[in-house]
């Protein structure tokens, strides 16, 4: 009984965010736009994305450093 419930609310769920997801789909940018832009002023934003995956993947080899030496610590 629950599966059914939870399968009947998922696709209501869907069901009324297709024609949000319709809308946002319509209409293209005009190439002549697109072609005009330059990167020059979201200099910043490629540093701030590098600066967060640098710290992602510290993050990640502190925590891979940390568990084995938990690993290392609980063979002894």
């Amino acid at each position: 009984m629950t599966k059914t419930i939870r399968w009947f609310l998922f696709s209501v769920l869907l069901l009324t965010l297709l024609p949000a997801l319709a809308h946002a789909q319509s209409g293209l940018p005009d190439p002549a736009a697109i072609a005009g832009q330059n990167l020059r002023g979201h200099t910043h934003m490629f540093i701030a994305y590098f600066i967060c995956w640098a710290m992602i993947f510290g993050w990640v080899v502190s925590i891979a450093r940390r568990l084995g030496r938990v690993e290392k610590a609980l063979n002894q």
